[in-house]
């Protein structure tokens, strides 16, 4: 979701007070509202790339993982509730005084509220958009933090709540997996996620294998899993990769195709003309994708061959090559 004025009515109500500096805003995902804040000290938290570089594009000191003391702090709230539990607790820990929660019903906000009030005395309540912003001032439980922290899922893998596909390897994947045989030389993984896929790329006789993730906790972890000495690590957005680098032999990727709870095809479409402009002339392009997604007329736009070398009913995979350099 987009920032939310709602984070505002505190202080325009006169209920609190800003302070002169030295704040952090956890998640924002826009420049709403963030201009009315005092610009001296000012933090705020993103470690999705695309965000991060508009917010930092916007003038705004931004980091992927907050540390200090902060004296307010606000909290936008995600779409995972370990996640939004976590973040809330480590802001309680780093600030000295309220901590502000805004979200929407449909993030959870709700909820959110009701948890926290087990805990700690609830200052104030507003509510606004259909979402409310909260604030308290004091600790919460050090489980919350903890549970957000990355820790191995059933697959023997290090992942976090938030990441995609946190709890278990994502069946695209593992379609995809089974149609990398024959791989040579260097490579890439365009939204390699928490490297899994990347795994079993490197099982193959290749050279090198780069990683380009847009999640900055995905790509951490994804270092944590790939202890391969022929593994290269780019937290970038693949959408607006330069065409500076070394074209490579292979690239391999399962695309995101939605931004929060919208799918967005245009995300797969950007993935496969990245891929494209990054192959050598005879290279190799295996992606998979969810079956309904209209990626055919953009491999054909992008590459002289492709091919679906499997479909059911919920994936297909792709196999192209001699890309069209546009």
């Amino acid at each position: 979701m987009a920032n939310d004025p709602r984070f505002l009515l505190p202080f325009d109500q006169g209920l609190l007070a800003l302070p002169a500096q030295n704040m952090l805003v956890i998640r924002p995902v826009d420049t709403f509202g963030l201009n009315d804040l005092p610009s001296d000290g000012l933090v705020l938290e993103q470690g999705f790339k695309p965000m991060h570089d508009a917010l930092a594009g916007a003038g705004y000191s931004v980091v992927p993982r907050a540390t200090g003391t902060f004296d307010l702090t606000i909290v936008n709230l995600t779409r995972s509730k370990v996640e939004n539990l976590g973040n809330i607790a480590r802001a309680a820990r780093m600030t000295s005084g309220m901590v502000l929660v805004n979200g929407a019903k449909t993030d959870g906000i709700e909820s959110t509220l009701r948890q926290v009030r087990k805990e700690t005395e609830i200052a104030g309540v507003l509510s606004k958009s259909h979402g409310k912003v909260f604030w308290f001032e004091g600790s919460l439980p050090e489980a919350w933090e903890k549970a957000a922290e990355p820790s191995k899922n059933k697959a023997g893998f290090v992942t976090a709540a938030g990441m995609f596909s946190a709890e278990k390897v994502d069946a695209g994947s593992q379609r995809l997996a089974e149609h990398l045989s024959g791989l040579k030389g260097r490579g890439a993984d365009l939204g390699s996620g928490w490297g899994w896929l990347a795994a079993q790329v490197l099982s193959q006789d290749i050279t090198a294998l780069e990683l380009f993730e847009a999640d900055f906790y995905a790509l951490e972890a994804a270092r944590k899993n790939t202890d391969d000495p022929r593994a290269m690590f780019h937290w970038v957005d693949v959408t607006t990769l330069p065409k500076t680098r070394e074209p490579f032999d292979f690239v391999v990727s399962n695309p995101p195709f939605h931004v929060g709870r919208a799918a967005d095809p245009d995300l797969g479409r950007a993935f496969i003309k990245a891929a494209a402009e990054m192959l050598k002339s005879g290279g190799r392009f295996l992606m998979v994708a969810n079956r309904q997604l209209p990626y055919e007329a953009t491999l054909e736009q992008y590459f002289r061959q492709w091919t679906p070398v499997f479909q059911d009913g919920q994936f297909k995979v792709f196999d192209a090559s001699r890309p069209r350099k546009q």
